[in-house]
């Protein structure tokens, strides 16, 4: 399992803790340093079942700046909000885990970060 986060963020750090906690077996990938590429992105977006607008934080400075908030959400417009987000990475919601089953959540909540580590579970990792 690898989780995504950065470490000043209050949810990052409570999942990194229900991990240890669990013993679970992860890497940490500090996403603002070490940053996804558009492939990465769009990987992480399929394991989530997700669009690259759903894990935009819109409110952030840069979101802002660069308008997204208005941006269209469509197949036609994914591209550039994935190129966004690797351009931009503040602009990633967080954390994101990315389970052994192949899947992936946003573990903005002890739930979440729980269903990631069940379905790790479930591969016998």
């Amino acid at each position: 399992m690898e989780i995504w986060i950065n470490p000043a963020c209050s949810k990052c750090r409570s999942a990194v803790r229900i991990l240890d906690e669990e013993g679970a077996d992860y890497t940490v990938r500090r996403y603002l340093d070490d940053v996804p590429d558009e492939a990465e992105i769009q990987a992480v977006l399929g394991r989530l079942g997700l669009e690259p607008w759903d894990i935009t934080r819109t409110r952030e400075a840069d979101a802002e700046e660069l308008g997204v908030r208005d941006w269209p959400r469509d197949a036609d417009a994914r591209e550039r909000w994935i190129t966004a987000l690797a351009a931009h990475p503040k602009l990633i919601q967080r954390p994101i885990l990315t389970a052994d089953d192949g899947t992936a959540v946003v573990g903005r909540t002890d739930e979440a970060v729980r269903d990631a580590l069940g379905r790790s579970a479930r591969r016998g990792n």
